[in-house]
């Protein structure tokens, strides 16, 4: 599945990521375009196209000739979507496969 997914939303979830566990803390700037793009290896205009979308969902905020900086509030929002998709799309598959194999919450929680 994560093969077939274009490379700006793999990036988007790794900024996601990084947001939501800090490393890009709120007030932050963000790695310009291209230095995020020669660190992943990715062409700029991907880079950018993952950026669009957060300054689209107003994550970020741009200052003209500066930066872009992640706003306020933006890991506690990407959390919660995160959280209700991985609800509504990954948790009842592994939900089944859990129910499939046989395995109770103990075996899950002593193995955590």
């Amino acid at each position: 599945m994560s093969q077939s997914r274009p490379v700006y939303l793999k990036l988007r979830d790794q900024i996601a990521a990084a947001i939501i566990e800090g490393r890009y803390a709120e007030g932050e700037m963000l790695p310009s375009v291209r230095a995020l793009a020669a660190e992943e290896g990715a062409n700029p205009l991907t880079v950018a196209k993952a950026y669009q979308q957060f300054q689209n969902d107003g994550l970020v905020e741009v200052q003209r000739g500066v930066g872009m900086y992640v706003v306020e509030g933006a890991a506690d929002r990407l959390r919660s979507r995160e959280r209700e998709q991985f609800l509504r799309e990954e948790w009842p598959e592994i939900r089944g496969r859990i129910a499939r194999l046989g395995i109770d919450l103990s075996e899950l929680t002593e193995k955590a």
